[in-house]
């Protein structure tokens, strides 16, 4: 781990990776040659993994067992073709709190199990803070960080552009038994959204964000990454309060390297102190074996 100060900046970690270690409803059976296998709850999926450009270890019969298997069609779209009953959607739990596992047609599952490092480590912080503390979800999705940091005591506004993402979001604060919870759930393009509120002079005490490379907003808004992140992160720096407790970026499926996530992030926190942390964040195989990337991050604690 190498760690680095520049004048005026917080201190910033870079670590090569960060895997979750104690899942028990999802595993990471074996990946290679374009495709990797999973385990979620009960049942096995095989899907495209474009990185996974390695031999497979198990034997074909293994990958055989899979119960469903995503087919590739054009660009992301493509099926789910059942060899066994399969749901359309399943539950499954991780760290006490129940979500959806969903077979969509772009062949995610709605869950991301790399980002449990994340969850993990906003609880710490949520914790460490001492004082309730209102934290912003930017580009949401199904809403798992912000269901974990509801549950552990946060006060949460979601916001994503995708009505869909918002349904399924609801679905899973149900199934988690986490309506009575204090989340505003907003639909809306994420940079239009912080805009106003910094209008507004509504602030937050934690940022998170989960920004795709291209997106729409609900009106037509055009997100594009390398464009749009600068922009959204300097509305962020104003939404902040005077005693921020943590701020987090995660990036996937772009070229980009977490240098420059850590660099974006360390001028919204300038002045502030604290420390920066960036790197990747991956799952590891079944048995210890090989770890296959899930994306890079960056993330800011007022506790250095």
């Amino acid at each position: 781990m190498e760690q680095v100060r520049t004048g005026g900046h917080s201190a910033t970690s870079f670590l090569p990776l960060r895997v979750p270690l104690d899942w028990t409803d999802y595993a990471l059976l074996d990946s290679g040659e374009g495709m990797k296998l999973e385990r979620f709850g009960p049942y096995t999926l095989a899907r495209p993994e474009q990185q996974a450009i390695w031999h497979r270890r198990l034997p074909p019969e293994r990958w055989e067992t899979a119960d469903a298997v995503f087919e590739k069609g054009e660009g992301d779209d493509g099926r789910w073709v059942r060899r066994r009953p399969v749901p359309d959607r399943w539950p499954i739990r991780y760290d006490g709190m129940s979500f959806w596992v969903r077979l969509t047609g772009f062949r995610h599952t709605a869950v991301f199990p790399e980002q449990a490092v994340h969850w993990r480590w906003m609880r710490q912080e949520i914790a460490r803070a001492g004082r309730p503390i209102r934290l912003l979800d930017l580009f949401g999705y199904t809403a798992l960080a912000t269901l974990f940091a509801a549950r552990d005591g946060a006060e949460v506004t979601y916001v994503d552009a995708s009505r869909p993402a918002l349904t399924w979001a609801r679905e899973n604060q149900e199934l988690a038994g986490l309506t009575d919870r204090p989340i505003r759930w907003i639909l809306d393009d994420a940079v239009k959204f912080v805009r106003r509120e910094v209008r507004r002079g509504n602030r937050y005490d934690a940022i998170v964000m989960d920004p795709p490379v291209f997106g729409r907003g609900p009106k037509g808004e055009i997100w594009r990454f390398f464009e749009s992140l600068p922009v959204l992160l300097d509305l962020c720096g104003q939404v902040l309060t005077d005693r921020p407790v943590f701020v987090l970026i995660n990036a996937y499926a772009v070229e980009i390297s977490s240098i420059t996530l850590a660099n974006l992030l360390s001028d919204l926190v300038a002045g502030r102190g604290g420390a920066v942390e960036a790197g990747e964040i991956g799952v590891r195989e079944q048995g210890g074996g090989r770890v296959l990337p899930g994306g890079m991050y960056a993330r800011w604690s007022s506790a250095g």
